[in-house]
């Protein structure tokens, strides 16, 4: 009986300092904070998780904008190859990182020949509220390839 006291107090003491470890650090899951994932259409195995403003950009501009400012539509083709010149679409980067919030809100609210860009960009700012706009634009910043970089302090 002694043997079998000594025996489980042994155990016990060994298995002690490895109660006492803590687990690694598991990686963040940036999904779990998503209000919802959108497919990369270029990566499949990249999803990107959209914050509540973001998705809500995302809505719009899949029944605002992406009849010019995408390839496909719900519906079939886009009306973008019509246009002169070509909107860029909503992911290049190339072309919109470099434009500052500010920027897009205005081309977005007043449209394109209010900032001296394409008088074929219609003004919303009758359709849009201003919330819904800023929701664009963050959605605009999500999904641009390359990645958007927002600059290290604001313009003042």
């Amino acid at each position: 009986m002694r043997r079998e006291i000594a025996a489980a107090v042994t155990a016990i003491l060994l298995l002690l300092p490895a109660c006492s470890r803590k687990p690694a650090a598991a990686k963040p899951d940036p999904t779990l904070q998503a209000y919802t994932i959108l497919q990369d259409t270029t990566d499949p195995q990249h999803p990107m998780p959209l914050n509540y403003l973001q998705a809500q950009g995302a809505r719009l501009f899949q029944t605002e904008c992406v009849w010019c400012h995408a390839d496909a539509t719900p519906a079939g083709p886009s009306n973008r190859s019509n246009l002169t010149p070509t909107p860029p679409l909503i992911n290049d980067g190339a072309t919109l990182n470099p434009l500052n919030d500010q920027f897009l809100q205005n081309i977005i609210t007043l449209g394109g020949s209010a900032v001296g860009k394409s008088a074929m960009m219609p003004p919303w700012g009758r359709t849009l509220t201003a919330d819904e706009v800023r929701a664009v634009i963050a959605y605009i910043r999500m999904i641009a390839q390359p990645p958007y970089q927002a600059p290290a302090r604001p313009r003042g």
